[in-house]
């Protein structure tokens, strides 16, 4: 299911300038992710609980330019293959 989801998205290690072998470690951890959350995409509630910050920070992420976000409507979401490859290439130690 995730190797289908990355070649729908294009997700390509070199795009997101990281080694391929981070890019096996981060579908095996978005994969854990998303079975522990029940969802492919997390939301901001969803994200709090992740990362274990606040609202207003995860509200300032989701808004920011470089945290690989989805519009559906009104509200912004991300997927676990994108927020995991985002955060082991920012070396965020959150997950």
């Amino acid at each position: 299911m995730y190797s289908e989801e990355c070649a729908a998205m294009n997700f390509k290690p070199d795009v997101l300038n990281i080694k391929s072998e981070y890019g096996v470690a981060a579908a095996f951890e978005a994969k854990r992710l998303a079975e522990k959350y029940g969802s492919d995409f997390f939301d901001c509630d969803a994200l709090v609980k992740i990362m274990g910050v606040g609202k207003n920070n995860i509200r300032q992420l989701l808004n920011s330019d470089s945290f690989p976000t989805v519009e559906i409507g009104n509200r912004k979401v991300v997927s676990a293959v994108a927020f995991t490859m985002w955060a082991m290439q920012n070396g965020n130690g959150y997950i």
